[in-house]
């Protein structure tokens, strides 16, 4: 169906509450829809003839990454600026970070470890938006 299809009833509301919903969430109410009526929503499985007999393929579903590591990967010409934002999101000093943003000019630096998704994703924008680069791995 296409993005404009309209459902009736109740079914469109599911549609929009479920349009509201995060990644982590439609994948928890799929576990939970899976667990309470013993169905699976795995991709079905393709039988293919090939030679003498059938192959068959299955697909694996990537699990859902809640955590990310930050990186600082690159300075670009703002550099005080960036430090400026370093040391706001990691409690340094201005020598520390200094020399952190100093070091992540050679080579990628972990601002942080284990960052939520929207902790990630808060650190980036300030960053980018003071001239850094970061990538979220």
């Amino acid at each position: 169906m296409s993005e404009t299809a309209v459902y009736p009833g109740k079914v469109g509301e599911v549609v929009e509450q479920l349009k509201t919903m995060t990644a982590l969430e439609l994948s928890a109410l799929k576990k939970a829809i899976e667990e309470t009526f013993g169905v699976t929503a795995a991709a079905p499985m393709a039988v293919m003839a090939g030679g003498g007999g059938a192959a068959v393929a299955a697909t694996e579903e990537a699990p859902v990454k809640d955590t990310f590591a930050v990186k600082l990967t690159g300075v670009g010409e703002q550099k005080i600026q960036v430090i400026k934002v370093v040391r706001s999101l990691l409690g340094l000093g201005l020598k520390e970070a200094k020399d952190f943003v100093d070091k992540a000019a050679a080579s990628p630096q972990v601002m942080k470890e284990a960052a939520s998704k929207d902790e990630a994703e808060k650190m980036k924008k300030e960053v980018e938006e003071a001239g850094g680069k970061v990538e979220l791995a």
